[in-house]
């Protein structure tokens, strides 16, 4: 913190620069309160100076150089009720009130976020985040936060401003409806609505809230390690083939691990023949279930078993204006002739049933038309 002013029976130079990165509003010391008429007011960009009279807001001043004058204090010449050249000095408290914008304030919510879940049901979340903050104006924010306080740093302030930002991010997650796997995807425009929610609260105070962001959102640890079972058995599929690769391995380490000769060499080799009789006999088993199948010669490998048969089409015949159906193929036979319009799925309109080439076979052997009757 550095203030520069000039030493004498009174003061004539006002000028406030910080170095400290997180006050946000400093009280100008001097001596007795004097302060000269007519002296000089630095304000830096970043900051507003603030005089306070008598406890009541008398000035607010924006960056730039000031002569304090009756010109440029007229509420301040109001409150005095000066009658005279305004050549004696005046009290007065001078604020000093930083306008950047500091961020990188940190969020987060101690205790889990209760909502339904569309997929998973009841659930508590967890969300954490950073923040930004900077006063916008300088009267209400003096007013409602600050007071008198002439060291006020942004520390003062977090927490208040941290507990606004839980309870919205808490409201605008349980009411957004969006399922917990799918919020990773949504964090930006969630921080957006959260923003919204919160500008009018700030404003009552002065501050202003220019970025706001959602980082994470976490599930408790009990419900990862249950969805991350979950993923697993996703990513394995099968089951049985699952366990049957893992009677592999098994083996094979166990084959391994008797690589020293001797005894260790026999009970490795006696683990593995015995968990290679026992995949041999699950998977005799489920060829079994499937059918008798004779039991292959030794030393032959069982044959793979046979495809299972294809799906018999299925035909919609149109008939004087009206439809009759699905026939299956093998009872198309009388029920058609070659003019007869036809339809089965993946077809892209109604044909002809001898325009068809799938049902060429059952016109096949028709004999032609009966000659004329004699006459």
């Amino acid at each position: 913190m550095v203030f520069s002013f000039l030493k004498g029976q009174f003061i004539d130079v006002i000028e406030w620069t910080d170095d400290t990165r997180n006050t946000m509003v400093y009280r100008f010391e001097r001596y007795g309160n004097s302060i000269m008429y007519g002296a000089k007011l630095t304000v830096r960009e970043g900051q507003v100076a603030v005089f306070i009279h008598e406890g009541q807001l008398a000035d607010i001043f924006g960056p730039g150089l000031y002569q304090l004058e009756t010109n440029n204090m007229p509420l301040m010449t109001a409150l005095q009720h000066w009658d005279h050249a305004f050549n004696s000095p005046f009290k007065s408290e001078i604020y000093f009130v930083n306008t950047r914008r500091f961020a990188g304030l940190k969020w987060g919510t101690q205790n889990p976020i209760m909502l339904r879940d569309p997929e998973f049901g009841p659930l508590r979340l967890r969300a954490f985040g950073s923040y930004a903050i900077r006063v916008g104006d300088a009267a209400p924010f003096m007013r409602e936060i600050v007071g008198t306080d002439g060291d006020f740093t942004q520390d003062k302030v977090q927490g208040q401003i941290r507990n606004i930002v839980v309870q919205k991010v808490s409201k605008v997650l349980a009411a957004s409806g969006i399922p917990a796997l799918d919020m990773a995807a949504n964090t930006r425009d969630l921080s957006n609505v959260v923003l919204e929610a919160i500008a009018p609260t700030l404003t009552e105070y002065g501050l202003e809230m220019p970025e706001l962001y959602i980082e994470n959102i976490s599930l408790p640890p009990e419900v990862e390690k249950v969805l991350d079972q979950r993923t697993s058995m996703g990513i394995v599929g099968d089951l049985n083939k699952y366990t049957q690769f893992s009677a592999a391995q098994a083996m094979q380490k166990a084959a391994e691990g008797g690589g020293d000769g001797g005894m260790g060499a026999g009970l490795g080799a006696g683990m593995g023949m015995g968990m290679g009789m026992s995949m041999a006999q699950g998977m005799a088993q489920a060829m079994g279930q499937q059918g008798a199948a004779p039991a292959p010669a030794a030393g032959t490998a069982a044959p793979p078993p046979p495809p299972p048969p294809a799906a018999e089409a299925m035909w919609h015949i149109a008939e004087n204006g009206q439809t009759r159906g699905p026939v299956p193929q093998s009872q198309l036979a009388g029920q058609i002739t070659r003019e007869t319009l036809v339809w089965t799925e993946g077809q892209s309109g109604w044909l002809k049933a001898g325009d068809v080439p799938a049902l060429a076979a059952l016109f096949a052997s028709t004999p032609p038309p009966p000659p004329p009757p004699a006459g």
